[in-house]
């Protein structure tokens, strides 16, 4: 199994370029990917803005949205020259997108997308990005990395799991349980199949991190305010579950690993790019 690193957006950030030097560490340090998440009304940084400054200041890590509110994107063919230029500045086989219908209503509202449209919207895009990927969209930009950047989508919906089976390379699921990939993974591959699907779907899952003697402190401060939304027992759900520890971190590693996990991200609660040597120091690299 993989073990990716996402960048700590969703805490108390004041320096954007800490999200680089995260990125340059990751690298150094042996990750698989950097993965940048994606909320409107929250100071959560742009995806694409991130990533582009990451794919200047790297040269191998894989460049991963996890998810993208792609539905808020509602100049297809715009998105779609987006995703192009992005994959070239990444260079091939880099960037990887990870798409999904959204669940905030306020996030839509603000920004006059109609909410109950999203699951159309997301795959008129999808098929626009398809197009673009096959040079039929008219932007003349063929993709750097051959046929397009991988797409993998969110959500455990039976909407969710056809956009895999049918457009996918994978589900991607910005935070999950164990216990959550032992429920939906059968369900995923018996769609893949169903659909004449080769192979296996990639499965990649994300959880929350924070290392060093103030860790369950930093964890409260980012991801208390952030589910708030959702209700205090959901936010607190979230604050139990995320790994403080070095012992926490290897057992989480092992046990996806062996659940039909290949790519564990684990994202930082804490905005000190420090953190990242932490964390590869606590996994024996």
């Amino acid at each position: 199994m993989e073990i990716g690193i996402g960048l700590p957006g969703h805490a108390l950030w004041s320096d954007g370029r800490q999200f680089v030097e995260w990125a340059r560490r990751a690298e150094a340090r042996g990750f698989s990917s950097v993965a940048v998440s994606d909320r409107l009304l929250w100071s959560t940084p742009e995806p694409l803005t991130v990533l582009s400054a990451v794919a200047a200041a790297t040269h191998r890590i894989r460049l991963v949205t996890s998810v993208l509110l792609a539905p808020l994107h509602t100049n297809h063919l715009l998105f779609a020259k987006s995703i192009l230029t992005l994959d070239h500045i990444a260079g091939p086989h880099r960037l990887q997108l990870g798409l999904a219908a959204g669940f905030r209503q306020d996030d839509f509202t603000t920004s006059g997308v109609e909410y109950t449209r999203r699951g159309a919207q997301l795959d008129a895009l999808v098929g626009v990005l398809h197009d673009a990927f096959n040079d039929r969209a008219g932007i003349n930009l063929p993709p750097a990395t051959p046929g397009g950047p991988p797409l993998f989508f969110g959500g455990t919906s039976a909407a969710s799991i056809r956009r895999v089976a049918t457009r996918g390379t994978g589900w991607l699921a910005g935070t999950a349980s164990v216990k959550d990939l032992i429920e939906f993974v059968p369900r995923l591959s018996d769609a893949w199949t169903a659909h004449g699907r080769v192979d296996s779907p990639r499965v990649v899952t994300a959880a929350m991190f924070a290392i060093g003697p103030d860790a369950k402190e930093a964890v409260r401060r980012a991801i208390g305010p952030y589910y708030a939304f959702a209700g205090e027992e959901w936010a607190q759900y979230g604050i139990d579950s995320a790994l403080t520890s070095p012992d926490q971190i290897t057992a989480a590693v092992a046990e996806f690993a062996q659940n039909g996990c290949d790519e564990l991200i684990l994202t930082g609660n804490n905005t000190d790019p420090g953190q990242v040597d932490l964390l590869a120091d606590a996994l024996g690299w």
